[in-house]
This record gives structure tokens, C-alpha cells and sequence, in this order.
């Protein structure tokens, strides 16, 4: 699926950003049902993890109630320049990757 991403291309160091993340996915509860009554099965994403530089910075656990199209903003300081990656984990298997550089001066 497909995800936007904003992060700043550039920042000082020691300088607080933001990062916003959005993501493309229909997100199922498992509580509905289709017109003739079948349940339609749960698919939504359970999970979240934003890495600097190989480091965790962010971790989300995501549950039934949450909308699609999941939209997530969340703060780090810029410390030294690198790359940012994105990691959506879900039902059936689901999995989707992104990244995001960034120069830090």
C-alpha cells in the first residue's frame, strides 16, 4: 500500500521536528457483515515502529477502532543526518516499508 511521508529535508541539530506519517489500507474490523449476512474478515494494521539510523525512536500498537487510512504524527530531536525508516505491520501477513532522509547541519 502506499504511505506519505513527512520529514523535514533539513534541520539543526538538536532542533525538534515533526514527522507525519499516512498510510493507504482499508483497515476491516472483523465485526461486519457482508449483505448476506457472511462476516467479512478483520484486516487491519496492528502495528507501528519508526527507526533513525537503525534506532526505535517511535513504536504504535494499533486496534480494531482505528480508522483507515491510519494518519500518525509524532515528535524526535534531529541529532546528525541520516535516515528515517517507516515499518506497518499487520493482519494476514501485511507488511508495508518506507524512509525518509534527512541532513542534519
Amino acid at each position: 500500500m502506499a504511505a506519505l511521508i513527512n520529514v523535514p529535508s533539513k534541520a539543526r541539530r538538536g532542533e525538534i521536528i515533526e514527522i507525519r506519517t499516512l498510510t493507504s489500507h482499508i483497515m476491516e474490523t472483523g465485526f461486519r457483515h457482508t449483505a448476506d449476512g457472511t462476516l467479512v474478515p478483520r484486516d487491519i494494521i496492528t502495528g507501528f515502529v519508526c527507526r533513525y539510523n537503525g534506532a526505535e525512536i517511535f513504536r504504535a500498537d494499533l486496534f480494531p477502532a482505528i480508522a483507515a487510512n491510519p494518519y500518525l504524527s509524532f515528535f524526535t530531536v534531529a541529532k546528525e543526518s541520516g535516515k528515517f525508516e517507516f515499518e506497518w505491520i499487520g493482519d494476514n501477513g501485511y507488511s508495508s516499508t518506507a524512509s525518509a532522509s534527512i541532513t542534519v547541519g
